[in-house]
């Protein structure tokens, strides 16, 4: 009876430790250590070589970092670049008129000359990835304070950052991991001229727009299409007429196969944030205190926008972006507190804390004090978040005061040098902000979350300003602010420092703004940054202290911007009892939802077309259906947005763009029963560009393959080209009426050089 004890407390000791098959967010370079062998398991047919390399092209060299906030990957050997249609929804915006709206009607370059450049905007590639921790960690082993073990990370950051030498666009990121156990270095090269080639209308690229976000079943063509150029040299360069095309180190060739049940996904990208090793109270707090707040602020912020955008057509084009920003965290967060609760997330958190007890009695210590901390800091974590979401985020007047007052800083610390530096990077910035920009939609925004913020925050957080009517207030501010006024303000900017300081600080707006990031500062940032410090510092001993109590266990290290693998498999999911969902959706599902004029379900008389015709062509599927959607067990979160889905092969099969509102506490709590990634399938981007739009040129440019029947790997050929196609007996999909006696093909008389096959027929030559 006693052992029966004993294997039960093992057996429920070592569910808490387990990994589900294909969590975690995964540094590519360690895949051959920890997860080559469960990936091939799960069906994948790449070896990690395939994925990572720095001595030959691999799959990460087909993926860019698009603008530093999402992913993209490239899908030609010309450059082309595919991410999601909200991706490159400001882009599109920005050359969209009312006469020309890119967003209403879609875009389609007939040539690369028609190709739409985009200042700011760039690609970013990865060059290799190096763990230097041993290098940056030297000499902190045995400090006593943060403080010191901090100055000796930075001094050792600095000293290796000047021992190398990087040519233009290149860069190096060193980046922590698990809470500043571990570093790794990422070296980067950038290109900054990257064009707008094709956009589907919001119809197709944003259809179900804020009803369907973050839920399935989706039927959304989330894409977009970009083109890098470079130097005549294939380098970086900032925008030329004289840019040529981008030749890439690897492409990634698009599976017509589809997706069925069980298939293998990897996802690959550049997640941004995740908390994963969290304690139980700060789960708690998260789920009973914050996320409440955060919800209900951006709830009355979109309402007031929302009916607006309803009421007139322009102000609908302006705030479109905006809206879709706002609402996407808004309704994250309450998908994110379902998930928690439903998959029992604190209970787990608990569960395992105990058991970490139980492997090293001193966290005991550490979980007590981190009960003192959260308890601490909850009133001012509140407050900030309070005022984040109102000057950082929802109200743009305020918004606009907090970047124009770290210009002036500038100038008072730094001298008019300072000043005009950084207003060559502001002025553009805010040029594009009024832009799309109504002082009376702000103004009614500005009214209710002030009354807000003094509704639900002790008196003692409300400066003298926002006292007494939210409503005569805004009156007053918006009726004598420059910051509601764009050409006022940017001309303002544009002039003498000295008169933007006199006339600023005697501003409405300016003023209000500045009274209350003091008394902020004052009353909570400060309180709350130091208690911020010891939850960091002790956040550090206690993911050290789960390492080594479970060294059986493979920890991946939390999202941080930096790139990651991720896998899974196709699979449907139960959200709740008695209904389950299957993976993929199709066209079909689209004419469900349709409502004609809606802004979200509208859809466009050619698809309607395309549909009842049945005119799919080499697209559909064995059933004659034309996929859409399709869910995979991928972890992902923010940044994932544009992320390739490959198959087992190494071939595109879908384009990452959400997450079900379920799994949406992936972030926090991962758990396979209900996290799913959405996806474009492969099949309906090319159909879109091909059959809808007429953009056949671009598939042109694509390699097109069908790896389930053929069986073949394409990321590194093996074949020395000598057999090419001779006999047919290497011809993958291609028959030998395709290939000469000497093994060349008949289309374009080339064979394998230098492990690359012939263009036009890339799939052929593979033993």
């Amino acid at each position: 009876m006693i052992r029966s004890v004993v294997l039960t407390v093992i057996f429920s000791c070592t569910s808490l430790l387990t990994v589900f098959a294909g969590e975690g967010m995964w540094l590519p370079l360690l895949l051959k250590a920890l997860n080559e062998e469960e990936m091939q398991g799960m069906g994948m047919k790449m070896s990690a070589e395939d994925i990572y390399s720095v001595n030959q092209g691999s799959l990460k060299d087909a993926i860019a970092h698009f603008g530093g906030f999402c992913t993209s990957e490239v899908i030609s050997d010309q450059g082309l670049l595919l991410t999601n249609h909200h991706c490159g929804y400001s882009e599109i915006q920005s050359h969209s008129t009312l006469e020309n709206n890119y967003l209403k009607d879609g875009f389609w370059a007939d040539s690369k000359g028609d190709e739409l450049p985009n200042p700011g905007l760039f690609a970013k590639f990865i060059e290799r990835i190096e763990d230097v921790s041993a290098i940056i960690l030297e000499g902190t082993e045995n400090v006593t304070t943060d403080a010191e073990r901090n100055s000796i990370i930075d001094k050792n950051i600095t000293a290796y950052k000047a021992t190398l030498k990087l040519a233009k666009f290149r860069d190096i990121e060193i980046k922590p991991f698990f809470n500043t156990n571990q570093y790794f270095a990422f070296i980067t090269i950038s290109y900054p001229d990257v064009r707008l080639v094709g956009a589907p209308p919001e119809s197709i690229g944003k259809f179900g727009a804020d009803t369907d976000n973050w839920e399935w079943p989706r039927h959304t063509g989330d894409f977009a299409l970009f083109r890098i150029y470079a130097d005549e040299n294939n380098e970086p360069a900032e925008y030329s007429p004289n840019n040529v095309a981008y030749a890439p180190k690897h492409s990634l060739p698009i599976s017509l196969d589809g997706v069925e049940e069980g298939d293998f996904t990897l996802v690959f990208g550049f997640p941004g944030r995740t908390r994963q090793y969290l304690p139980s109270h700060a789960v708690k707090q998260t789920l009973e205190v914050l996320n409440p707040a955060k919800i209900q602020i951006r709830e009355n912020a979109l309402d007031i926008v929302g009916k607006k955008m309803r009421e007139d057509a322009e102000i609908k084009l302006k705030y479109a972006s905006k809206f879709a920003s706002i609402a996407n965290y808004w309704k994250k967060w309450i998908g994110e507190s379902l998930g928690l609760e439903k998959t029992n997330a604190l209970d787990k958190k608990r569960a395992f804390e105990k058991e970490l007890v139980s492997r090293n009695p001193e966290v005991k210590r550490y979980l007590k004090e981190f009960d003192q901390y959260y308890s601490e800091i909850e009133p001012y974590a509140l407050v900030k978040d309070y005022y984040s979401e109102i000057s950082g985020r929802n109200v743009e007047l305020l918004r606009v005061a907090s970047i124009t007052k770290r210009l002036l800083d500038r100038y008072e610390n730094n001298g008019e040098d300072a000043y005009n530096g950084f207003a060559q990077r502001v002025i553009p910035f805010f040029e594009s902000l009024y832009k799309n920009y109504d002082p009376n939609v702000d103004k009614l925004v500005f009214e209710s979350l002030i009354e807000m913020y003094k509704e639900n925050l002790d008196a003692k957080y409300v400066p003298a300003g926002l006292r007494g009517s939210a409503q005569a207030l805004a009156d007053k501010v918006y009726s004598n602010s420059i910051l509601a006024d764009g050409d006022k303000l940017l001309s303002l900017l544009k002039g003498a420092p000295k008169d933007a300081m006199s006339m600023l600080s005697n501003d409405a707006g300016y003023q209000l703004y500045t009274d209350w990031s003091a008394l902020y500062n004052e009353k909570a940032a400060t309180k709350y940054s130091a208690i911020n410090a010891k939850i960091d510092s002790l956040q550090r001993l206690y993911m050290k202290s789960q390492m080594l109590a479970f060294p059986e266990k493979k920890f991946y290290p939390d999202a941080n911007s930096t790139m990651r693998v991720t896998y899974g498999q196709v699979n449907g999911y139960e959200p709740k009892d008695g209904v389950w969902y299957n993976p993929v959706t199709s066209l079909g599902g689209v004419i469900a939802k349709y409502v004609p004029d809606d802004y979200e379900f509208d859809v466009h008389p050619k698809l309607i077309e395309l549909y009842q015709d049945k005119d799919y062509g080499q697209y559909a599927d064995s059933e004659g259906k034309m996929p859409v959607c399709f869910l995979g067990s991928n972890h992902t979160t923010g940044g994932n947005s544009g992320s390739p889905a490959i198959d087992a092969y190494g071939n595109l099969i879908g384009l990452n763009f959400d997450r079900v509102w379920e799994g949406t506490m992936s972030d926090i709590n991962y758990d396979k029963s209900i996290c799913r990634n959405i996806m474009v399938d492969a099949r309906y981007i090319l159909f879109v560009i091909d059959k809808f739009a007429n953009a056949g040129h671009l598939i042109d440019e694509m390699q097109l393959v069908n790896p389930k029947s053929s069986n073949i790997n394409l990321i590194n050929p093996t074949d020395d080209g000598k057999t090419c196609c001779k006999d047919g007996s290497n011809c993958g999909n291609c028959d030998s009426s395709m290939c000469t006696p000497d093994g060349l093909c008949k289309t374009c008389k080339k064979c394998m050089k230098k492990g690359k096959p012939c263009k036009k027929h890339k799939n052929c030559c593979k033993s």
